[in-house]
């Protein structure tokens, strides 16, 4: 086993035991690096989450609440997320703690996951990134649930680390059997993606998800597509909603443990435990490309971070060709910078005991939810950072309260269409309709020429 294999093995082990043995020192470490970090008590052993989000949210069953602008799209998710067995409250008295939570998620083994066929992207630029589509195992009893009786596409987007975690598998799975087709993007260098130019994806950056969409787009054009974010990786999905607006190609979209404050998040830290796995794993993966990386970074530099800003910030903002600043690299790479320009409805679902992103009175910009009504909280008492687990084998329920609202979001707008008379090119609530007859209209026949589509000309499979 190579030196870095045992370090990780040696780091795990070693994570494992204090999640076990010692979650009270964990907890006093982590409100420490960062305070307030910590749910009290009595806020966990109230009815529901921390009073700063009392005021304009609706109850839903399992101590969990619903933050959003009333309209007619979120009283049909609230019913939705009323009738869902997934919220219902189950003993968990062992799992409830949100560190073992997190734990479970990110560090556990995969195990046997569904049957991928991976396609590799080439870009404008000659970078490639993978898609893996997921072909098997498909569950008996597999469901149709798409508008106009055709299979939706299923987009999910893991971590910004490019760790594929056991929930995403999961999230595959579930998917796979209630009739989507899930297809999982991976970045530029990401989970065994070739790095063939020395350009990484910044924090932020959709420019990649934008060719990677249309791509699927031209494979399944008549197929609704919905999205699915995991952690950090939210951040990539919500810039890209915010930049495409009402040319998303989307019908909805879902963000699991979102961190939406994106540069207080670096800027202020994780709890040491978690800042260094994080950054052990970056490191990791990025060392197979030390030497191509030597002509951008200080790669020398970048192995001796001892952050996760330091990293970030020797990685795209101190380069050898276009060094900028700290501030310019968030102006361009904020997650919520054209916020306003999202189009499509967006689901988030949090945790007030998330260790990673932090207190959620000083995470969450709530004043989104309340004023945007393409935006929707749920926030529930346990849950961790991306868990949301309930006993073995370990099913995430939040993957469950995902698909129905999306089911909601599909039932929603067939009804509104059938109420209203409106023909697919004329707009309806929310403009949704409207994108959804931009989606018909944009259909590409067979015989269309690929090179007027798309700037690049080739996709690998393997």
């Amino acid at each position: 086993m190579p030196l870095w294999g045992v370090a990780l093995a040696l780091f795990l082990a070693s994570l494992a035991l204090l999640f076990l043995f010692a979650p009270r020192l964990l907890h006093t470490v982590g409100a420490r690096t960062q305070p307030g970090a910590v749910v009290q008590d009595d806020e966990m052993n109230s009815g529901g989450p921390t009073d700063q989000f009392s005021d304009g949210r609706e109850s839903l069953p399992g101590g969990c609440s619903l933050l959003c602008k009333p309209s007619a799209l979120a009283q049909c998710l609230l019913r939705a997320l009323r009738r869902s067995a997934a919220l219902e409250p189950e003993p968990r008295p062992w799992l409830s703690g949100p560190h073992l939570q997190t734990f479970c998620h990110f560090v556990l083994p995969v195990g046997p996951g569904p049957e991928l066929a991976r396609e590799y992207l080439q870009l404008a630029d000659d970078g490639l990134v993978a898609l893996d589509w997921v072909i098997g195992p498909c569950a008996r009893g597999r469901r149709i649930t798409s508008a106009g009786a055709l299979p939706a596409v299923l987009l999910v987007i893991p971590n910004a680390w490019g760790r594929l975690t056991r929930n995403v598998l999961g999230l595959c799975l579930l998917a796979l059997e209630h009739g989507y087709y899930p297809v999982i993007f991976h970045r530029r260098g990401h989970h065994g993606c070739p790095l063939v130019s020395p350009r990484l994806q910044p924090f932020g950056d959709p420019s990649d998800l934008k060719e990677a969409v249309t791509y699927i787009r031209f494979r399944h054009p008549a197929a609704p597509l919905f999205a699915v974010s995991e952690g950090s990786g939210s951040a990539l999905l919500l810039s890209y909603l915010g930049e495409c607006g009402s040319s998303s190609y989307m019908m909805g979209a879902a963000c699991i443990s979102p961190v939406l404050r994106c540069r207080e998040w670096f800027e202020t830290g994780l709890p040491w435990l978690y800042e260094r796995g994080f950054l052990l794993y970056q490191k990791i993966a990025l060392s197979r490309y030390a030497t191509a990386l030597e002509d951008t970074v200080d790669t020398c530099k970048l192995f001796k971070s001892r952050s996760l800003r330091e990293f970030e910030e020797t990685l795209f903002c101190h380069t050898k060709s276009f060094p900028i600043s700290w501030d310019t690299y968030w102006d361009r790479n904020d997650p919520l910078r054209d916020v306003d320009e999202a189009a499509v409805p967006v689901l988030c679902i949090c945790s007030t005991d998330d260790p990673v992103c932090g207190p959620p009175d000083r995470t969450l910009p709530t004043e989104l939810f309340h004023s945007n009504p393409y935006f929707f909280l749920l926030l529930s008492r346990h849950g961790g950072h991306c868990g949301f687990l309930r006993q073995e084998p370990f099913p995430a329920w939040s993957h469950e309260v995902i698909l129905e609202s999306f089911r909601a979001l599909t039932e929603f707008f067939r009804m509104e269409e059938r109420m209203k008379g409106l023909s697919r090119h004329r707009t309806s609530f929310l403009g949704c309709r409207r994108r959804w007859g931009v989606l018909q209209k944009r259909e590409i026949s067979p015989s269309s020429n690929l090179e007027e589509i798309f700037s690049w000309k080739r996709s690998y499979t393997r």
